[in-house]
């Protein structure tokens, strides 16, 4: 266990989990200084806080450390983390350090492939509702505070515990939500079974644990659940033998509701102002946590997800150009899938949708499931791969997925580099037409940029 009396230097400290990590720490009382690569609002958010921020990566910036934290992001031979073994200074994960964060607190620990964000967000703006003040540590902003993260005064914290490259593995919440198993992250794991078994593991070894919910509707999670020791409860929106249910889900489009019940108890309707049906799914995870084992009633919970915002850059909706833009974060075809399904049921002409192919190997593994995701819309732009850290893979390229994509009768189009991106959709994009972009923060920028290109020209 990492002193709370040591200097931290966290290696790209405006990351959105490194900063939130960061933050926390600072507010505890924990020495902490960074650098990142650029500045930006969250990093501008840290110095304000009084957090030592400096920009570009240099040896000289782990001065005064004791430990140089880094994310799997951060590659061995970058210059602090060499700079650091040189000096004989001890370097931490991102999650040594969450887990510093959490300790001594009734941690609630949110993991799995889709909505773990969300599920966390929807427990921790209950809490704060409810008059509680928690400890939140989230990898996007809650749109209620404009915040991901926070020192509370109260005994609870909740984290989005990231199962992407096995960190989850140095964390032991008291409460553990699994939202989901799928294949992805193929360049930390050989599939399925051995997500579900590295999930097993996390839960076991815990001798923390206190509380267990998974969603039954998952195939994933049923497998888990049968390599578990621990007890546990169930959520979902299908299935009598749930402990928690959301039923008679309506998608309206621009929000959702359902009737909440708690084993055969019917609890009462709850309306979500967000759209994405399958977010009745995650909130029947947070009502979960909350009412078994946070002990807050029914009604503040309700209260709460009624007013619940959602995070930055999932599933957000701007109508303010003439044209719906749509930005969300997933790149997994199941997320696009769900994503494209709801946007279906909102007013439009054409669904355009804009993609950056992510990763060799989950396009390699994946391919003619993103051909189905897609489908829903009328045409899709697609931009080269972003290959990430991985090596290239023989035949696995931007024209091959390209050619997956055509073989399941879409309309693409490819436009290899992002500059060129907004002046084809000018061109091609009518008024009433919807572009969701699927993608990273390139993207979003983007897309904010053309929106208010084409609100100055309607001006």
């Amino acid at each position: 266990m990492w002193s709370r009396d040591l200097v931290y230097h966290f290696i790209g400290i405006g990351g959105i989990g490194v900063s939130a990590v960061a933050r926390v720490l600072h507010q505890q009382g924990v020495r902490v200084q960074g650098s990142d690569v650029r500045a930006s609002q969250l990093t501008e958010a840290l110095e304000q806080l009084g957090i030592s921020v400096t920009i570009g990566h240099r040896p000289t910036n782990i001065d005064g450390a004791d430990v140089v934290v880094h994310s799997t992001a951060v590659p061995f031979d970058n210059l602090e983390r060499q700079a650091a073994r040189d000096a004989g200074i001890p370097e931490a994960h991102r999650s040594e350090m969450l887990g510093l964060c959490m300790q001594g607190h009734r941690a609630v620990g949110v993991t799995g492939t889709h909505g773990k964000g969300t599920v966390s967000a929807m427990i921790t703006h209950s809490l704060i509702n409810a008059g509680l003040d928690p400890t939140f540590i989230i990898g996007g902003l809650l749109n209620n505070y404009r915040l991901n993260a926070r020192n509370g005064t109260q005994p609870f914290a909740v984290a989005e515990v990231d199962e992407s490259d096995r960190s989850h593995l140095n964390l032991r919440p008291e409460i553990v939500v699994v939202n989901n198993l799928e294949v992805d992250h193929l360049n930390f794991y050989d599939g399925l079974g051995d997500i579900i078994e590295t999930m097993a593991t996390f839960i076991n070894q815990n001798e923390s644990l206190m509380g267990l919910a998974l969603n039954w509707d998952d195939p994933g999670v049923r497998r888990l659940a049968s390599k578990i020791h621990a007890p546990f409860i169930k959520y979902g929106t299908s299935g009598d033998d749930l402990d928690y249910r959301a039923d008679e889900v309506t998608d309206h489009g621009d929000k959702v509701s359902f009737t909440a019940y708690r084993r055969s108890e019917k609890l009462g309707r709850v309306c979500l102002p967000i759209p994405g049906n399958y977010n009745a799914d995650n909130a029947a995870g947070a009502i979960a946590v909350l009412l078994e084992y946070l002990d807050l009633p029914f009604e503040k919970v309700s209260a709460a997800l009624d007013t619940y915002k959602g995070l930055e850059n999932r599933f957000t909706v701007d109508r303010s150009s003439g044209v719906t833009i749509v930005k969300d974060y997933i790149s997994h075809p199941t997320g696009m899938r769900r994503v494209l399904d709801s946007a279906k049921k909102m007013e439009h002409n054409k669904i355009w949708c804009v993609f950056k192919p992510y990763r060799f190997t989950l396009m390699k593994y994946h391919g003619h499931e993103y051909g189905d995701a897609l489908s829903t819309a009328d045409e899709i732009v697609i931009t080269r791969m972003y290959a990430a850290e991985e090596r290239p893979l023989d035949g696995i390229d931007t024209p091959w997925f390209c050619e997956v994509l055509r073989d399941a009768d879409n309309v693409v189009n490819y436009v290899p580099e992002n500059h060129d991106v907004v002046p084809f959709l000018s061109e091609a994009v009518g008024d009433g037409d919807m572009v969701i972009f699927f993608g990273g923060d390139d993207f979003f920028r983007m897309a904010d940029q053309w929106v208010k290109d084409r609100n100055c020209a309607i001006q």
